[in-house]
């Protein structure tokens, strides 16, 4: 059985926890910690939710907040629904000899 995975990335919800309220609080923190990011790279980090994270910038933000990764990201997994197929008590496809137009009959007007 397929599983579908996904996660919640919640470092805007424990910023406001430690009364981080913008995105130009933390690019002097990351500094201090070695991280390099732009106002505009920090911005889009707490607004969004980034597909790729590098774990030293995740690191620097547990740091900061005086957190765990499972506190930024919140991980789920469920079941996937399962494809229905056909048995064979559907009737087969037509074939392309089936599918030939027939031949048009024209009636006289009366």
């Amino acid at each position: 059985m397929k599983r579908k995975v996904g996660y919640t990335w919640r470092l805007r919800e424990v910023m406001a926890q430690h009364q981080i309220f913008t995105a130009t609080e933390l690019v002097p923190l990351l500094r201090d910690r070695g991280i390099d990011l732009s106002a505009s790279q920090v911005h889009r980090l707490v607004s969004g939710t980034p597909e790729r994270l590098s774990l030293q910038v995740l690191s620097a933000f547990c740091d900061i907040l005086g957190c765990t990764p499972a506190d930024l990201v919140t991980t789920t997994a469920q079941n996937a629904g399962v494809r229905k197929t056909a048995i064979g008590d559907l009737p087969a496809p037509p074939t392309a000899a089936k599918l030939r137009p027939r031949p048009a009959r024209i009636l006289p007007d009366e």
